[in-house]
């Protein structure tokens, strides 16, 4: 496969020259021929050009920004990082009891800067669950470390130990894949923690971190390309894709010397066979410790989701009970009032019978005093005609009385 890299880069070899060395050689045929079929052909691809080397691997990236070496590289990728001035003057050992287990970190450096500050930049594959906690932790250290240097560096010249001589201490993460919170911030790939006052007041307090989300930096620049010196070198350390290696390093000349020296170290097959079975053992080791842990934080979750469950079942259980009791007591009662009833109903039944009685014998009474109404009223029909009699008997008995008068007149 042509490289597209090997017109900027000369010292690129192709993968025919390279696999034709490697088969002459029985040391290293025996370490190709252990790795994996799809490790063989990325590793091809990384030492003719066809992709970029992975630079974020713990070996290449101190081979090329080897503060030792070259303490400038380091300072100018600090100094963008940190956003201010800073100059590396020396890088420390890791000390015993390390608190971030290595085989989840693909990277992992510690540096004093000129102003006594101490700084850890690191690399993980993957991101850890509770990124937050665990960097607190590691900062933590960091500064214990920092805070017994001084105390024996005091006790060493007889003085007593300041606490002003204690600096800030700055723990710096890139992250390859991003632990789950970082995705709710898809267009930020940088974010960086101190510690205030809700007050307004001042205070010097050491504890500084910055988190580099390198997935979601690569899903940002795909769109829109490098705007500046920090997304240059974030870009120089995650993209291998020959594409953005030019755009690199013609937007960013100086960038194209620390290229030449990663293809020189290519030509050194032993040496970087070396390296790369070294990071892939890291790297699978990483994989499986991620898994674990990844699984491990599932069962936990899982398993405090089911006691917090199990709380819940347990209290509607004892509130069921409260109810059932409650229920048992109103169903007494409810039957104390159906007996109730029941005798009101029998009651009522007995009353309704007398009423009924009460109220044939009053339509029998009706019908006696309807019968006793027609007969006053043929009885009041006969007076009204007797009275119409007499009332014509007594004017006949007039007229009579009047003619008897003219008679004995004319007499």
């Amino acid at each position: 496969m042509t490289s597209k890299l090997k017109s900027y880069f000369p010292m690129i070899r192709t993968q025919e020259e390279i696999l034709k060395e490697i088969r002459e050689n029985r040391k290293l045929s025996y370490i190709f021929d252990s790795w994996e079929e799809k490790r063989r052909q990325e590793f091809l691809d990384s030492c003719s050009g066809v992709k970029g080397v992975k630079l974020l691997y713990d070996s290449f990236f101190k081979a090329v920004v080897d503060p030792e070496r070259d303490p400038e590289r380091l300072s100018g990728l600090l100094t963008l990082i940190l956003e201010k001035k800073v100059r590396v003057v020396s890088v420390l050992p890791h000390e015993g009891g390390r608190i971030t287990p290595r085989t989840l970190v693909v990277m992992d450096i510690i540096v004093q800067l000129r102003d006594g500050s101490l700084t850890t930049v690191e690399v993980q594959r993957y991101g850890y669950a509770f990124p937050g906690q665990r960097a607190a932790c590691y900062l933590a250290d960091m500064l214990l470390r920092q805070y017994r240097q001084k105390r024996d560096e005091a006790a060493a010249k007889k003085k007593r130990m300041s606490y002003k001589a204690i600096k800030p201490v700055y723990t710096i993460v890139l992250y390859e894949q991003s632990p789950g919170e970082f995705g709710r911030f898809p267009h930020k790939y940088i974010h960086r923690f101190s510690q205030c006052s809700d007050t307004g007041l001042e205070m010097e307090l050491l504890e500084k971190y910055v988190f580099i989300a390198l997935d979601n930096f690569k899903n940002i620049i795909q769109n829109r390309g490098i705007r500046n010196r920090l997304e240059a070198w974030l870009a120089f350390l995650c993209m291998d894709e020959p594409e953005w290696i030019l755009r690199i390093i013609e937007k960013y000349p100086r960038f194209r010397v620390m290229y030449e020296e990663v293809y020189e170290m290519c030509r050194n097959l032993e040496r970087v066979m070396e390296m790369y079975s070294k990071e892939l053992l890291e790297l699978d080791e990483g994989t499986v410790q991620y898994m674990i842990d990844e699984m491990q934080e599932h069962i936990n979750e899982q398993a405090e989701q089911l006691r917090g469950k199990d709380e819940q079942l347990s209290e509607q259980a004892e509130q069921l009970r409260g109810k059932d009791e409650q229920l048992s007591e109103q169903a007494g009662q409810l039957n104390e009032q159906a007996e109730q009833l029941r005798g009101k109903d029998e009651q009522l039944s007995k009353q309704a019978g007398q009423i009924n009685e009460q109220a044939e014998q009053l339509r029998g009474k009706e019908k006696q005093l309807s019968e006793q109404t027609e007969k006053l009223n043929e009885q009041a029909e006969q007076l009204k005609n007797a009275y119409a009699q007499i009332e014509e008997m007594k004017r006949k008995l007039e007229e009579l009385q009047g003619l008897t008068f003219l008679s004995e007149s004319n007499i």
